[in-house]
């Protein structure tokens, strides 16, 4: 038998929510609540990091590499004489806005290394808007006359700078060819401290073909550049006998005339 509607809506229960006294709560059920709250916390802080570290990252590298916020706005110059800052810049061709991390160092030096008087040179960055290139130029030891005018030689045989009077204090070379100058820095670097203050010009006429001119018309049969500290040491101790030519080309055999 079915009973009335009236008994079957009594019948069903209504529920409902209700926020319960928290001392209603035992105490062992909130300590184990708030334990495994500190867990997750824990667990999750690791990641939190990592994702702030990773974005704070990747702003910092675009910042670096992709905008000029620390691009380049000063390329400065240091140990120029013969060259100017000017020509120096132009041969670095760093743009200015360029990110100063960008800047391929290497490549800058490369380029700056090409300029006839540059012995050595360094780059580098000084953040967060400079680039430094600091040039050590050649030391000119010997002069080249070249038709009223003088090529600057260093220690190494490179003709570097051409300047229009002659400077004082250097050697004088004289060369058929540019490829004649190693050979003749060579010997020039051999010689004695006395060989030197005598000498007047070192002349290259061939590879085997070196001399000597010294004061008072007197002249040194130098031969090839091989042995050139024992020439100069015979050479030298030679120069205490009268003679107007010594051939020291080869050293344990020589010749005055």
């Amino acid at each position: 038998m079915t009973a009335p509607p009236s008994t079957r809506s009594s019948a069903v229960r209504r529920w409902r929510l209700v926020r319960a006294h928290p001392d209603a709560v035992p105490h062992s059920v909130r300590r184990f609540m708030r334990r495994a709250r500190q867990r997750r916390i824990r667990a999750t802080r690791p990641w939190a990091i990592l994702a702030v570290v990773v974005v704070l990252a990747g702003l910092a590298g675009w910042v670096t590499y992709g905008t000029s916020l620390v691009g380049v706005r000063e390329v400065r110059v240091t140990g120029v004489d013969i060259l100017t800052a000017g020509q120096v810049r132009q041969t670095a061709d760093i743009r200015d806005g360029t990110p100063l991390a960008r800047v391929d160092l290497a490549a800058v030096r490369e380029r700056v290394s090409r300029l006839a008087p540059v012995e050595q040179v360094t780059v580098r960055r000084d953040w967060p808007h400079t680039i430094v290139v600091e040039v050590t130029e050649r030391t000119p030891v010997a002069v080249v006359p070249r038709e009223k005018k003088f090529l600057l030689v260093d220690r190494t045989g490179v003709g570097f700078h051409t300047v229009a009077s002659r400077p004082r204090g250097l050697a004088t070379m004289v060369v058929d060819t540019p490829a004649d100058l190693p050979a003749a820095a060579r010997v020039l670097d051999a010689l004695t401290p006395r060989l030197r203050a005598e000498l007047v010009s070192i002349t290259v006429d061939g590879p085997a073909r070196i001399r000597l001119k010294l004061t008072g018309g007197r002249e040194v049969i130098w031969g090839d550049a091989t042995q050139s500290d024992r020439k100069a040491k015979v050479a030298t101790a030679l120069l205490a006998r009268d003679g107007e030519t010594y051939d020291v080309s080869a050293p344990d055999v020589v010749t005055i005339r």
